[in-house]
């Protein structure tokens, strides 16, 4: 099977939302996409930079033959 971005974007990778207690917002990031964060004022505008930060991450790493992890709990069923 080809993996391709499409193929990616589908996976369901662990998200994780930090809210920023000192300075307000939020922050996220795909633990198993190491480096690929993002952050928001809003919630609602975290969404949008999550999507847009998975995206790019894995255009990069595509793009420059990087090995993708896929989700854990995949791998375990």
């Amino acid at each position: 099977m080809l993996k391709d971005l499409d193929y990616y974007m589908s996976l369901p990778y662990r998200l994780e939302i930090i809210p920023d207690t000192e300075e307000g917002g939020y922050a996220a990031r795909y633990p198993e996409l190491k480096g690929c964060v993002t952050c928001s004022d809003t919630i609602e505008g975290l969404w949008a930079n999550v999507l847009d930060a998975k995206r790019a991450w894995l255009e990069a790493a595509i793009d420059e033959g990087i090995e993708i992890a896929e989700p854990l709990f995949l791998k375990m069923a």
